[in-house]
């Protein structure tokens, strides 16, 4: 007996996803390369390559790499005891996690500054350290660890929902450690989730503006994000410089997801 379909033949259907993705996807990234198609090849490189701008990339793709990472770690601890424990206001933390999606990012940079301000509540036990956690990199890192945080945990939640504890009991049951458990059990269980909620999170910080621009004091070569950057160029009505800029920003996300999601196909052909 042939089934049934709720929705139409896939010609309809095919036809309204890729009319979709090319009015919001294509057509835009189609744009900025047209843009940028109006400087010269030696104008393009002398944008894309000057020192101001290399500065840039290096903190942003950095800060964003890092905190990516940094999250990989936070957020998989996170997740393990949302999914592994019950306790008291469990429901209210996991209702924490999404705040950064709500929460307006300048909002969150005023927020971070006041708090890690040399007298705020927690830049103050900072400064007689010498540690200035405004108006540097450390200001970068840490909003942009903020805002990408639910990338990961969001990732890595179903994946330990449904895993259950079966696979760790029989491990055990076997005689194998915790860290044996962890390292053949576990670990290559979420690594795909866990490498897809990295690539998010850092394609999320790359294209982060409202919170940094806050924290960082947007100093040239020192704390300027690219981001900042291509607006700084779009206010010169260098629409050109600044498609660039955000071309180098395009393709440097695409290339660290491509690479993230190929390390994820290899670890589930050797599960």
């Amino acid at each position: 007996m042939k089934k049934g379909r709720t929705l139409p033949g896939f010609h309809l259907t095919m036809g309204a996803t890729l009319a979709w993705l090319g009015i919001l996807v294509l057509l835009p990234l189609g744009s900025l390369f047209f843009t940028a198609h109006s400087l010269s090849a030696s104008e393009f490189w002398g944008v894309i390559s000057s020192p101001r701008a290399m500065a840039a990339y290096r903190l942003t793709l950095g800060a964003s790499l890092g905190a990516a990472v940094l999250n990989g770690g936070i957020g998989f601890l996170i997740a393990w005891v949302l999914v592994r424990y019950r306790f008291p206001g469990r429901n209210l933390v996991n209702g924490l996690i999404d705040i950064p999606f709500a929460l307006p990012t300048a909002v969150a940079g005023l927020t971070y500054s006041s708090l890690w301000a040399q007298n705020g509540w927690l830049g103050r036990f900072l400064a007689p350290l010498g540690i200035k956690a405004v108006y540097s990199p450390l200001a970068v890192l840490i909003v942009l660890v903020f805002i990408s945080l639910p990338f990961v945990v969001r990732s890595i939640q179903p994946v330990l929902e449904d895993l259950g504890t079966e696979p760790e009991e029989a491990a055990q049951s076997l005689g194998a450690t915790r860290l044996q458990t962890f390292r053949w059990v576990l670990f290559p269980s979420i690594l795909p989730a866990l490498l897809t909620g990295i690539a998010l999170a850092f394609a999320r910080a790359v294209g982060e503006y409202g919170s940094v621009i806050f924290v960082s004091g947007n100093i040239p070569y020192r704390t300027e994000i690219a981001s900042l950057l291509v607006v700084n160029q779009l206010e010169e009505f260098n629409f050109g410089g600044a498609a660039s800029i955000a071309i180098v920003l395009l393709l440097a996300s695409f290339a660290i997801n491509g690479l993230i999601n190929l390390l994820s196909r290899w670890s589930r052909r050797h599960e």
